[in-house]
């Protein structure tokens, strides 16, 4: 076999009970032991040729970060999907948030640029797109990690209403997506958050503020073309349910410094502890549209306000 699929008592929750029943062959129905799972999935992808599948939740990801050391040292070919991303509708409260899913993306620079040492970490936008990454990556080499959201989010949309994500789109790994061109800057989301930035984005412009949006699908990798785009504009936020202190929106700060952008700059994320509730985490913390449009506007002050010091 090529394929083996290991799981830790939640197929039910992570999508991997369809896998089961279609292709039993193939699928491992392990206990709750994400170490020795990821590690046997991990031993299995020692092989160029096979790939080991694991899953659980997000927030369990940190219980195996030193046997994804071990795998990028063995060359494995591990894709695994972490499920339950970030915090919205997440009925456990805080210890099940999967916030600090960027601590994945733990090997040196060097693996970047070998195959089958490479670490990426993709969070799709919507179910689409989430086929179509899977897609695309399955048979890539290297550490692969796929996250998705326990809530159910709508579909992106084009500006005609149709889907952006559906026929003719094709993901490529490393580039991000364009889902509405700005003039005043750009708002940089994923997963469960960017379809609130979109929404967001939506009503700004209604209020004149022209902005754009971006999809960074690929959380860990520079789309170089997109940054250049991003940060030649006047304002940037990143807006983004993982933890502030480990997410994106810190890296994002420093390639835009790295290349000599300075827009006004700004970031979004979460940063309290859950108060209970579902759909409330969102706002809770911060990342709902409303508190996205406000961010954004008080950017434009700043920039406003920095110019009219000079």
């Amino acid at each position: 076999r090529r394929v083996m699929v290991i799981d830790s008592d939640l197929e039910g929750s992570t999508g991997l009970k369809v896998i089961h029943q279609k292709y039993p062959d193939v699928f491992v129905q392990s206990g709750i032991m994400e170490r020795g799972n990821f590690s046997a999935a991990a031993g299995f992808g020692m092989a160029p040729d096979r790939q080991g599948v694991f899953s659980t939740f997000s927030a369990f990801q940190e219980m195996v970060l030193s046997e994804v050391t071990m795998a990028r040292l063995n060359r494995s070919n591990v894709l695994c999907h972490f499920s339950h991303s970030g915090c919205d509708d997440m009925a456990d409260n805080t210890c099940h948030f999967g916030i600090n899913n960027m601590f994945a993306d733990n090997g040196v620079d060097e693996y970047q640029g070998i195959p089958s040492q490479k670490t990426s970490l993709y969070f799709p936008a919507d179910s689409l797109q989430l086929e179509k990454v899977v897609e695309s990556v399955f048979w890539d080499q290297g550490m692969r990690f796929v996250y998705t959201t326990r809530s159910k989010v709508p579909l992106i949309q084009k500006e005609d209403g149709s889907h952006f994500f559906g026929e003719g789109y094709s993901f490529v790994p490393g580039k991000d997506d364009l889902i509405r061109e700005g003039k005043v800057g750009y708002i940089v989301s994923f997963g469960d958050a960017l379809y609130r930035a979109l929404d967001a984005v939506e009503r700004l412009r209604k209020d004149g503020f022209d902005f754009g949006l971006i999809n960074k699908c690929t959380l860990n990798e520079v789309d170089e073309e997109m940054i250049q785009k991003i940060g030649s504009s006047s304002v940037v936020l990143v807006v983004e349910p993982f933890n502030k202190r480990s997410g994106l929106g810190l890296r994002f700060g420093t390639w835009l410094l790295e290349r000599g952008l300075t827009p006004k700059y700004g970031y979004i994320g979460v940063a309290k502890e859950g108060s209970g509730g579902l759909w409330e985490h969102a706002y809770h913390q911060g990342y709902d549209s409303s508190s996205i449009q406000a961010k954004a506007k008080a950017l434009c002050m700043q920039l406003l306000l920095s110019k009219a010091a000079k």
